[in-house]
C-alpha cells in the first residue's frame, strides 16, 4: 500500500455505460487520479507525490452528489463508508444532500471512473466533479459497483496505484504492456504508459507497506505483462493491508 498525490491531466478509466460489459472492461481498463490543480495536456501525469496530500486524522469530509440515481448514490455511500468504519480510518465521510458546497462531489455523467487525491479535492472549482463513476447504474452488479467505489475512494483518501508503490516488486516486460494499453481500450501514447506504469513514486514522499498483491487499489495484471510470471486478478475488495494501513495513517 501506499499513499501520496499524482498529478495528471484528464483521468478516466476510459469505460462507458453498460452492466456485465463494463465489468468485463473493468479487467483490462486502467484510471487516472490525479494531484489537483492539473495541467491541461491530457494524460500528462507528473506523479508530484506528497505526503501534503493526506487528510489529519479526525477531519470530517464532506461528500455530495451532483447527479445519479438515487438508489444507486445510497449504494455508493455504504460501500464507501467501509473504509472509515469500526477501526478503519479515523475520517468521517459526512454526504450531504441539496447541496454542492462540498469537498467530495460525485458525479455519473463523465467517461470512466476517476477521482483526484486526498486534500487536493479542495483545488478543484466548487461545482466541478472531484470523483466520477461513468458506467455504474441501476442495473449494475454489486461486486462490480464495490470494487470500483472502493478503488476511487481510495484515493480519495490518499491513496495511489499499488503498482507505483516505491516498494517496486513487479518486473515488467515493458513491450508486452505497452501493446496492450496503447491499443483499445485504453489507447495510451508510450510517454503515458511510461509514466503510470513503470515510474514508480518517490519514497521520501509516500508512506507504503511491501507490494500488497491483494490490494484494491492493484489492478489486474497478466502474467504476460512481466518477465516471471508474477500476475494479479481482480481484486474486488480490501485486502487486510488495506485496512491495516489505513488505519495507520489516520489513527
Amino acid at each position: 500500500m501506499a499513499d501520496a498525490s499524482e498529478n495528471a491531466g484528464t483521468a478516466v478509466d476510459t469505460g462507458t455505460a453498460g452492466t456485465a460489459a463494463a465489468a468485463t472492461r473493468n479487467e483490462s481498463e486502467w484510471c487516472f487520479a490525479w494531484h489537483q490543480p492539473a495541467p491541461q495536456t491530457e494524460g500528462k501525469t507528473k506523479a508530484a507525490l506528497q505526503k501534503a496530500a493526506m487528510w489529519q486524522p479526525g477531519d470530517i469530509i464532506t461528500v455530495s452528489f451532483l447527479d445519479g440515481d438515487a438508489g444507486v448514490q445510497e449504494r455508493v455511500r455504504k460501500v464507501a463508508e467501509e473504509w472509515t468504519g469500526s477501526r478503519m480510518a479515523n475520517l468521517t465521510l459526512d454526504f450531504r444532500k441539496n447541496t454542492t458546497d462540498t469537498l467530495i462531489r460525485i458525479s455519473f455523467n463523465y467517461a470512466g471512473s476517476w477521482s483526484v487525491i486526498g486534500t487536493t479535492c479542495r483545488q478543484v472549482p466548487k461545482g466541478r466533479p472531484t470523483m466520477n463513476f461513468g458506467w455504474l447504474r441501476p442495473g449494475s452488479g454489486e461486486a462490480e459497483l464495490r470494487r470500483v467505489v472502493l478503488h476511487e475512494f481510495g484515493h480519495a483518501l490518499g491513496l495511489i496505484h499499488e503498482h507505483q508503490s516505491p516498494a517496486g516488486g513487479i518486473q515488467w516486460n515493458k513491450e508486452a504492456v505497452k501493446r496492450d494499453l496503447s491499443g483499445p481500450p485504453n489507447n495510451w501514447p508510450d510517454d503515458v504508459i511510461e509514466h503510470n506504469m513503470f515510474e514508480p513514486a518517490d519514497a521520501k514522499e509516500t508512506n507504503f507497506t511491501p507490494l500488497d498483491r491483494a490490494s484494491i487499489m492493484l489492478y489486474p495484471i497478466p502474467a504476460s505483462w512481466t518477465i516471471n510470471g508474477f500476475s494479479v486478478g481482480l481484486n474486488g475488495e480490501l485486502s487486510s493491508t488495506d485496512k491495516q494501513f489505513i488505519r495507520q495513517q489516520y489513527q
